[in-house]
């Protein structure tokens, strides 16, 4: 018997798609070509925002947004479900030396964000640890980060728990079954899965699934690298970002700084130069760390989409083909908007944003 809901690839977008749906009673399974969340839902920095906000259009913005407010809920409840912390850190955020300050001071007052400028000799009293010569800086309270791998982990354990939701993992998908002009599930290697609707949620290799239907999703792959230290628990009291490179607390005093932006295909090879640069844009922004422990250096492959709008709705021409993908930098601050609009989109309910700067309709080519 078909299923309900088939969601092909297992990251942060795809695990929590099938959560909203399964939520609604829908039967749902997930399918991965190895283990749920590893590829960018583990390997990026969980900032819950855009690096740079006011760079990005009206679409990515109304996403954000209501994530944003959506975060510090979305890890209770996933703690309270599953034991596993998410751990969403409300740690505020310091943008240092601007090129674009009077842009992103016009951009909050506008959205109504609370982004103001502020001393740079307050900013050094609140982050000691900071490198010496800043000029400027701005600043957004109540800027989460969420700490990536536990999120997969939690809504992982979530679905697990849930009897009416299947996790294929290390299953991979070569391609889509149609009949009569319609997708009706998807072939793997163990054999092929029937569903009354498939949600393509592959990040980086969402368009290599879809080519085999003729048609051109343009997400590319885009590499990044991060390297993680290990400092005291109390090292860092906020997010500091500075040239493009930021550093990330989590609650137990390791450090992230990241990120490398390559177009190199679908290589994930950690280099040596990217782990010299990260370390030089690591001391500079925090002089401390040429002291501390490199823990981790590693490499994932962003699902690179233009303006870093994401693909969230029906396939036109392709009944039974749903999208959610494409979120380049930001998949794992969108996600839960934009689960929950497709969800929405879905079920026929009312959608939390307006659909239309997200619809697959008009974006795609033809091979």
């Amino acid at each position: 018997m078909a299923m309900d809901v088939l969601v092909v690839g297992g990251g942060a977008i795809g695990l929590l798609s099938a959560l909203n749906l399964a939520r609604k009673g829908l039967s749902v399974t997930v399918v991965d070509r190895q283990h749920a969340g590893g590829e960018s839902s583990w390997a990026g920095g969980g900032i819950v925002s855009p690096l740079y906000p006011w760079r990005y259009g009206a679409a990515v913005t109304a996403l954000a947004h209501w994530s944003q407010d959506f975060y510090p809920r979305l890890g209770e409840q996933l703690l309270a479900q599953t034991q596993i912390d998410p751990e969403v850190f409300v740690t505020g955020l310091y943008w240092l030396d601007l090129d674009d300050q009077a842009e992103a001071l016009a951009w909050a007052k506008a959205h109504q964000r609370p982004l103001q400028s502020v001393d740079i000799t307050s900013v050094y009293n609140a982050v000691p640890v900071l490198g010496a010569g800043y000029q400027q800086a701005v600043h957004m309270r109540g800027v989460a980060n969420v700490r990536n791998p536990r999120l997969i982990k939690s809504l992982r354990a979530a679905l697990l728990a849930m009897p009416n939701v299947t996790l294929q993992e290390h299953c991979a998908v070569s391609g889509f079954s149609q009949e009569q002009g319609r997708v009706v599930g998807v072939n793997t290697a163990q054999g092929a899965l029937r569903a009354e609707r498939v949600v393509l949620t592959a990040g980086a290799w969402s368009g290599e699934l879809l080519a085999t239907l003729g048609l051109d999703l343009p997400v590319e792959p885009v590499k990044g690298q991060m390297i993680l230290f290990k400092c005291a628990a109390d090292f860092l009291p906020s997010m500091v970002l500075a040239k493009g490179r930021y550093a990330i607390p989590r609650k137990d005093g390791h450090i992230l700084v990241g990120s490398t932006l390559e177009h190199c295909g679908f290589d994930k090879t950690p280099t040596d130069d990217a782990l010299a640069s990260l370390k030089a844009s690591a001391i500079e922004l925090l002089p401390a760390l040429a002291d501390a422990e490199v823990v981790g250096h590693w490499a994932g492959l962003r699902p690179g989409s233009p303006d870093g709008v994401p693909f969230i709705g029906p396939v036109p021409g392709f009944a039974g083909l749903w999208l959610n993908c494409g979120h380049y930098r930001n998949g794992l601050v969108l996600a839960p908007a934009s689960c929950q609009l497709l969800t929405d989109l879905m079920l026929g309910n009312a959608p939390i944003i307006d659909p239309a700067p997200y619809a697959p309709q008009g974006r795609l080519g033809v091979r």
